[in-house]
């Protein structure tokens, strides 16, 4: 009993109150002047997210997701040092996902670590119909094949048809169903038993999407 209680109060503390927030960054105080309504206007001016605060005022309703908790060592010169390290994606369901890795001596605050980080880490995930099969116009898809990798995995993100649903290995599929991909095939290759890899490479192959947009754009302002 006592410990579910003191797990309540530290829950209670980790909620987001916006009356005690206080921002440090240019940022985080237009945020809580309402200047910005929604995380879609940082993204498209380039700012960086540097409070965990900025995303629980714009998305309350964001979800996380814990992959693997791993043990890992630390040789000192006196003994060994174990810590937990937990790999973490967060998502709106909306175009919105992020990754993080936390450590910490005990499991729940690495968890905790990790959702911070994955929060700082967001990104927008653009989404379409790129299946050939498909065509039918709607977001439920990536709107282009779209690559990624980190260290020796490669992750290769398809177009798919309508009503598919999501084949991917498990990092892959839970990131993308928390961004709110529908509908996809992946492929990966490389040493996919590192589960931070294949988030990683996932993640990367995401950004891409949103980096093929933003040349678009700069090409189609140039060429008027």
């Amino acid at each position: 009993m006592r410990g579910r209680n003191f797990n309540d109060r530290r829950e209670e503390r980790n909620k987001f109150n916006p009356e005690s927030w206080e921002p440090k960054t240019l940022v985080g105080k237009k945020v809580k002047s309402h200047e910005i309504t929604s995380i879609e206007q940082i993204f498209h001016d380039g700012k960086r997210i540097e409070e965990v605060e900025i995303v629980d005022a714009l998305i309350p309703d964001i979800k996380n997701e814990v992959i693997e908790i791993l043990s890992v060592q630390r040789m000192t010169k006196n003994n060994r040092k174990m810590k937990f390290r937990a790999n973490v994606i967060v998502g709106d369901g909306r175009g919105h996902v992020g990754i993080g890795a936390g450590k910490d001596v005990e499991v729940k605050a690495a968890i905790d670590s990790g959702i911070k980080i994955a929060k700082l880490n967001m990104i927008p995930v653009i989404m379409g119909c790129g299946s050939w099969q498909c065509a039918c116009g709607t977001a439920h898809s990536l709107p282009i094949l779209a690559k990624g990798k980190a260290g020796s995995v490669e992750v290769i993100l398809k177009p798919a048809p309508r009503g598919l649903g999501v084949v991917a290995n498990d990092p892959t599929k839970k990131m993308l169903e928390l961004a709110g991909v529908k509908d996809l095939w992946s492929f990966s290759r490389g040493r996919t038993r590192s589960k931070y890899n294949v988030m990683l490479a996932t993640y990367r192959a995401l950004l891409n999407v949103e980096n093929v947009k933003n040349i678009g754009q700069i090409t189609a302002k140039s060429s008027k």
